[in-house]
């Protein structure tokens, strides 16, 4: 049984510092902070992963092919130093707040991104282009180490515990709006002004609209209180006294549960890079798709998964978190090599394919922000996600499309991406049966959630 059910049962009050006491309309200004800087950070993903060929064009020397890989290879570097944005933003985030971190996290991303869209080309500053995109990806990838984890937190935490899973649905929502933006953008500008003006410098505008996101995300974020939840054990003096005793604490204490997430995050991550980033590439280079039509495929997918998303979230408060778990990784496992088989057939298969990978992967998607903070207690959770997120992402879903990409290279095979999201999904599979639902459980206080 729930506090929050305990609490009605004996008719007492509920407390201030608890979900339930939040009014709706406080709930709603939460979730569109959260949502709207997790859309931020997917723009970037978006406009870079459709837009790769350009920026390839524009920034590195060589072939337009090895360009392309080595543009690839940027974006995964960035995921390397996201397991350091996860140690330092997430210990900072149980001590001194949720929403303090998030405000400084969106700031950095935001500008690294617009700064992307002002580097100078390789025809005019030589190898200083592709070093100042790895530095500008790395900072992004910094930032991103304490951005995510910490939006879901503070989703979580102002959601009430019987409808986590919808409310939490809508910062995965704010995942495709961010992405599908980033796309329709570089797509709309491709047919606007055409493939020569998009070569020459049609591509930076995408990454120039990241800085107005970024300031209405801000300004969204600071007019929000932290966290009930948080706010009730800060009021306790239950935080952790420092960092290093944190760190600590977390990983001598939750081990398990951040190894469990692991997994998770594996099959979470593989299948989430290789449909949303690399897909247009694969598309494009391996399908023989046109340019427009590598972009079109992806797009329609993702508005078709923002339909499905609340809906699941929803559901999973229902019948649990686990069940859809399961539904998305057996039907992945099984359905993906037809489903590949069937984009390769061309343009409608691609549609219809990638649609269907789309609501087998919804169940995984729409249930993270419900799922992953509850696998940690308050005064560790944001640094407990964070690190065990980051550091499964960017070993695992961040190097995916460039590891992909080699392994075709290597054997010739077009099918190796989905052999390898079907070995992410039986990883996650094992991960899977060692965690305990808590669909419906309280995330208040200093005990695990569900036990």
């Amino acid at each position: 049984m729930t506090d929050r059910h305990a609490t009605h049962l004996i008719g007492e009050d509920i407390p201030a510092g608890h979900p339930e006491a939040t009014p709706p309309s406080v709930i709603k200004r939460a979730i569109a902070a959260s949502a709207l800087g997790n859309a931020t950070e997917w723009f970037d993903y978006g406009i870079y992963a459709y837009g790769v060929v350009y920026i390839s064009a524009a920034l590195f020397p060589g072939e337009l092919e090895n360009a392309t890989f080595f543009a690839l290879a940027v974006f995964a570097i960035s995921f390397l130093v996201r397991p350091l944005g996860g140690f330092f933003w997430g210990p900072l985030g149980d001590r001194y707040g949720r929403k303090t971190v998030l405000a400084m996290t969106i700031v950095l991303m935001s500008v690294a991104t617009f700064l992307v869209g002002l580097i100078p080309s390789y025809d005019r500053i030589g190898l200083w282009a592709p070093a100042l995109l790895v530095i500008l990806r790395m900072v992004q990838g910094f930032s991103t180490g304490g951005e995510y984890g910490g939006a879901a937190t503070f989703m979580a935490e102002y959601s009430p515990d019987d409808k986590r899973g919808f409310y939490g649905s809508f910062l995965e929502f704010g995942t495709l709006a961010g992405f599908s933006l980033g796309a329709l953008l570089m797509l709309g500008f491709s047919v606007w002004l055409g493939e020569a003006a998009m070569y020459d410098w049609g591509w930076r505008i995408p990454f120039l609209v990241a800085a107005p996101m970024g300031l209405i995300g801000l300004y969204l974020r600071s007019k929000m209180e932290d966290t009930p939840v948080f706010r009730e054990i800060e009021e306790q003096h239950e935080t952790e006294p420092a960092v290093s005793t944190e760190l600590r604490h977390l990983l001598t204490g939750y081990w398990r549960q951040i190894l469990t997430m692991g997994g998770l995050v594996v099959a979470l991550n593989v299948v989430n890079y290789t449909l949303l980033s690399y897909m247009p590439t694969y598309l494009q280079r391996r399908i023989g798709l046109g340019a427009d039509d590598a972009l079109m495929v992806p797009i329609i997918g993702m508005l078709f998964m923002m339909v499905l998303v609340p809906f699941a979230g929803a559901l999973s408060d229902r019948v649990g978190r686990k069940p859809l778990w399961w539904f998305s990784l057996v039907g992945l496992f099984v359905a993906v090599v037809p489903l590949y088989l069937l984009m390769s057939t061309g343009l409608v298969g691609a549609i219809i394919g990638f649609a269907l990978l789309g609501l087998l992967y919804v169940p995984q998607l729409a249930t993270i922000s419900a799922t992953f903070p509850a696998m940690f207690p308050t005064h560790v959770r944001f640094a407990g996600f964070a690190i065990s997120y980051n550091v499964a992402t960017s070993l695992f879903g961040g190097t995916a499309p460039a590891f992909n990409s080699w392994l075709i290279d290597r054997t010739g095979n077009e099918l190796m991406p989905a052999f390898v999201m079907m070995a992410a999904c039986a990883v996650g599979a094992v991960a899977l049966s060692r965690t305990r639902e808590t669909a419906g459980t309280s995330l208040r206080g200093k005990r695990l959630p569900g036990y």
